[in-house]
């Protein structure tokens, strides 16, 4: 029987079990998100970080188990019904930035918010907020092909939060980006998330990128460890020797 989740909850699941080709990629995850806080899965490459962001925001159907978005059950959606909900109430940032090729960085920030509704000259006066606020503003009228790696990614980053949703997965946001770059971005993601209320959901397997969150909770083989306060040393420690190096832009 369903037990809908706490009020507090902003996003809460229950018992996630899901396989690719027979493959187990999570096994029974559970946990819990509060509104403007930020959580960090971390752990490893292939641990399934990767496939439990993609669950929770409704990319992919639980095989079993609950999600519950606002007290609202997303687990018994169908698959327009979570695209919707996608469009409207969540952003996405994944490792590489998947940006529009035909179209130039402030169109390419200003779409979600046109495909959910909203009036052209707000969403660009939103596009253009956010390119000036990830210091890519200069890019506003440049395709992707045009720009270089690093910038991309902001771009991405500012795509996923001009809407302002309720809820932004972020799946290895920083990996494209140098060190220096790497911090900035995660400022403005953790300054949008206090001022906005948005709710981070944060994948990486860098231990410097996941104190940057709220709680940690560490992923290994499709298991996820009960959430520990960031600054709970022992909970990265792990992480510490996998940090990865810094990426060169291209």
């Amino acid at each position: 029987m369903s037990v809908a989740p706490p009020d507090n909850d902003v996003l809460w699941a229950r018992s996630l079990v899901k396989s690719h080709h027979g493959t187990p990629a999570l096994r029974g995850v559970s946990l819990n998100v509060r509104e403007g806080e930020v959580l960090a899965v971390a752990g490893p490459r292939g641990c399934g970080k990767s496939t439990l962001l993609d669950v929770l925001s409704g990319m992919l159907p639980a095989d079993e188990g609950e999600i519950w978005f606002n007290s609202s059950p997303v687990h018994t959606l169908g698959r327009t019904a979570r695209e919707r909900l996608r469009r409207e109430r969540f952003g996405y940032v994944g490792p590489e930035p998947q940006l529009v090729p035909e179209l130039n960085a402030r169109e390419n920030v200003a779409l979600p918010m046109l495909l959910a509704g909203t009036s052209r000259k707000i969403a660009a006066t939103s596009a253009a907020e956010w390119l000036e606020r990830l210091d890519v503003a200069d890019c506003a009228k440049r395709r992707p092909a045009e720009l270089l790696q690093d910038q991309r990614q902001r771009i991405a980053v500012a795509r996923a939060l001009a809407a302002q949703p309720a809820v932004v997965f972020a799946d290895e946001p920083t990996a494209p980006l140098h060190r220096e770059s790497q911090d900035q971005v995660m400022r403005i993601l953790l300054t949008a998330s206090r001022s906005h209320k948005i709710t981070l959901i944060l994948a990486t397997h860098d231990a410097s990128v996941a104190r940057y969150a709220n709680r940690v909770a560490v992923m290994a083989d499709g298991r996820l460890a009960t959430p520990v306060d960031a600054r709970d040393a022992v909970a990265l420690s792990e992480l510490e020797e996998d940090a990865p190096t810094c990426s060169t832009s291209v």
